[in-house]
């Protein structure tokens, strides 16, 4: 049977995060093809986790600097690992390039954290943001590196792909275009249509900077203007880890 081995600084959090919707996919499409699955973080477990035991996915803990890791990827030999996200590849990729030089290593970029990282740098500075800012980065030169190491990257959004494949000079067959995968809902009859809806809502994790950034500017900047025009119009605002302010 096919071995997959994830390793993650965090656990599945499907409810809080599109990033833990992301990864639990990705779960289920390896299971589909009767993988074993083995989920490997070295964050405790949380309370909002998905218990990814009730898909019959192991759950380990695991420690950074720790020969306890090496042992137990050796027991495991993965054919398969998956690195969600950057840093997790640089704490353990070399690391599992050492001990299953065979596995075939993905990388898992949810969005390219450099990018992210480099806009709101600009902000900061009060810079403009362009591609040479970004390529300009030392988080981009690791992400970038990253990549490369890897045997495979999983890029979610067209516009990082462009900017990879331009930009970056990045070979094609080292990246892939997977997107957020949504099963196809067709709308009931009863669905109201653009006239007849009403009101705005806003969705983000607020442990994620930007998304809490985005609802302060939401608020100040942009309601008043909304407010003007539609004066009934309600802001509904959600998120996980929302703090009392």
């Amino acid at each position: 049977m096919t071995s997959v081995l994830i390793i993650s600084s965090v656990w599945v959090e499907p409810k809080s995060s599109a990033a833990g919707q992301r990864m639990l996919q990705l779960i289920n499409f390896f299971k589909s093809l009767s993988y074993q699955i083995n989920y490997q973080s070295t964050a405790q477990l949380s309370e909002n986790r998905f218990d990814l035991t009730k898909i019959d996915v192991t759950e380990e803990i695991i420690e950074l600097n720790n020969v306890s890791f090496d042992i137990r990827l050796k027991e495991i030999n993965p054919d398969i690992v998956i690195y969600d996200r950057f840093i997790v590849e640089e704490q353990f990729g070399w690391r599992v390039t050492e001990n299953c030089p065979t596995a075939f290593t993905i990388l898992d970029t949810e969005d390219l954290h450099s990018l992210r990282k480099s806009r709101q740098l600009a902000i900061k500075q009060k810079t403009a943001f362009n591609i040479d800012f970004w390529k300009n980065q030392e988080v981009t030169l690791r992400e970038i590196a990253s990549i490369y190491r890897c045997d495979l990257s999983l890029i979610i959004s067209e516009v990082e792909m462009k900017h990879l494949l331009g930009a970056f000079n990045i070979p094609e067959y080292l990246l892939y275009y997977l997107p957020i995968l949504v099963e196809e809902e067709s709308l009931t009859n009863d669905s109201p249509d653009f006239a007849q809806r009403k009101n705005f809502v806003t969705i983000g994790n607020f442990l994620h900077e930007p998304n809490w950034d985005s609802v302060q500017w939401l608020k100040k900047e942009i309601w008043p203007l909304i407010r003007k025009k539609i004066p009934k119009a309600e802001l509904h605002i959600y998120g996980a880890y929302a703090a009392q302010k």
